[in-house]
């Protein structure tokens, strides 16, 4: 599953969890599979976060890799 289908999923079970009109134990499996995908997507973000980099081209013409934070 994508990260933007996580996201959307997550939107989800947000509005099927404020709705209470869902039984405990269909709630309970509910927000499990939403504290799962939560995991699943700030773990995918971490991963993103260490490859993400900008190149900046020096006077030269020698690309730079630099962290994204910079």
């Amino acid at each position: 599953m994508a990260f933007e289908e996580h996201l959307r999923r997550l939107e989800s079970i947000v509005e099927q969890l404020d709705n209470d009109s869902l039984p405990l134990e269909a709630a309970l499996a509910t927000f499990q599979e939403g504290v799962d995908l939560l995991r699943r997507a700030s773990e995918e973000l971490t991963t993103v976060e260490t490859r993400v980099k900008m190149l900046v081209e020096q006077a030269d013409g020698v690309f730079e890799t630099k962290d994204f934070r910079d």
